[in-house]
């Protein structure tokens, strides 16, 4: 499984990681030199979470990242799981007349 936000779209990012040494200018020093520069991953902090959803009365399974997770506790799990499109919205019941 991909390690991929189902909410956010957040997902492993890649970067570098850059090596200095040497002593700073403003320190005194003749400044700071590149020594070495090494490819890396930043990985999202991904989460596999059971959410209830009042409004369908139910559990859904979810893989969250944790600013879906915050996002949740604002604006509540059925609007943010609608709009991302991990559940679809409930129809309004017709009224009998």
């Amino acid at each position: 499984m991909a390690r991929v936000c189902q909410v956010t779209g957040r997902r492993t990012r890649t970067g570098r990681q850059i090596s200095r040494r040497g002593l700073a200018k403003p320190k005194g020093g003749i400044g700071l030199k590149i020594t070495g520069i090494t490819k890396r991953k930043f990985k999202p902090n991904i989460q596999m979470k059971r959410i209830w959803v009042p409004e369908l009365n139910r559990t859904v399974r979810v893989k969250l990242s944790a600013k879906a997770l915050k996002m949740m506790s604002v604006k509540g799990p059925y609007r943010v799981l609608v709009a991302a499109g991990v559940i679809k919205p409930i129809k309004p019941k017709k009224k009998v007349s």
